[in-house]
């Protein structure tokens, strides 16, 4: 059941403290719906841009297909051939778009919370979901990690979730071990402990890759992100495997029913063994089907309180 009207209207979704636990289970629960066949019931037309600053295949890919089977119309954009590159701003772009009706914009972008301003000024008509912003949230990645882990296990209260690799610049770390600790799973952190950002200490624990593994329900490994400048002198990929991957001999060390998550792209053989991309452990193809209907789900909870589509 739709139940996203009756919630404090924002019409924007940009980062998981945007949703308080109720607000999660009921999108999670619509997914579920949207999985097993439900339809959304627009009956205005809806139109989306896909903004994209960054290159991406699952997350682009995955609003997309959602877009389409909610009936939304998309408006094509390329960044490079926008007047972005002759030093438009976003906002300036935003507000065009606006005016020549597009409803909703979803979003990617390096800079970390470039979506304040846009919200704080209060002169943008479209509403704005975000699809990743630099180091700072993904919050559709965040929900489809949740879906995927409650399918699994029903519940999140007294889960161990183990969290390995980049985490400080990891946008996925952030929106995951915020929503997790709100939800009652127990968060931990595993990896370079210079790659460890010090902000997240009071979300989770931060400790021994080798140590906590046996003790982890969910193992979420993250590559490490050399688009940002990490790694990019003296890194060793198979050193770096030795030390902090999730090899097929540590992976015959995690407990008994534990599953494994990636948020992709994966690295095959530096932070994930190639064997363990597909193995039974694994829920790295669930989470992209996930995606969609989660994403799905945004979208429709965008377009209830925005009062689009014929919806109210």
């Amino acid at each position: 059941m739709l139940a996203y009207a009756t919630k404090q209207i924002t019409g924007n979704l940009v980062g998981m403290n945007d949703l308080d636990n109720e607000e999660i289970d009921d999108l999670l629960d619509r997914a579920e719906e949207f999985k097993h066949g439900a339809k959304a019931k627009l009956t205005e037309p809806v139109y989306v841009v896909n903004l994209f600053f960054e290159n991406s295949t699952r997350t682009h890919t995955s609003f997309e297909m959602a877009e389409r089977k909610l009936g939304l119309t998309i408006l094509p954009f390329d960044p490079s051939r926008s007047s972005v590159t002759k030093g438009e701003t976003l906002h300036d772009t935003l507000l065009t778009l606006g005016a020549i009706g597009a409803n909703i914009a979803v979003i990617r972008h390096s800079q970390n919370r470039y979506y304040d301003d846009l919200i704080k000024g209060g002169d943008l008509s479209l509403g704005i979901v975000n699809a990743g912003d630099g180091s700072g949230e993904h919050p559709s990645q965040s929900l489809l990690d949740l879906m995927t882990i409650r399918e699994e296990f029903g519940k999140f209260t007294g889960l161990r979730v183990l969290i390995c690799g980049d985490i400080a610049h990891s946008r996925v770390a952030r929106s995951n071990a915020e929503a997790l600790g709100k939800l009652g799973a127990k968060v931990l952190f595993a990896g370079p402990r210079e790659w460890f950002a010090d902000d997240l200490a009071n979300l989770g624990e931060y400790g021994q890759w080798d140590e906590l593994l046996p003790t982890a329900d969910v193992v979420m490994m993250l590559r490490v992100q050399h688009e940002r400048g990490v790694g990019t002198t003296d890194f060793d990929p198979s050193e770096y495997s030795k030390q902090y991957g999730l090899t097929v001999q540590r992976a015959q060390r995690m407990k008994k029913g534990a599953i494994v998550m990636h948020p992709g792209p994966i690295n095959r053989g530096v932070e994930l063994a190639s064997e363990l991309v597909q193995a039974p452990c694994s829920r790295f193809v669930k989470q992209m089907q996930n995606g969609v209907f989660v994403r799905m789900a945004m979208l429709e909870r965008i377009c209830a309180e925005r009062h689009l589509g014929g919806m109210k």
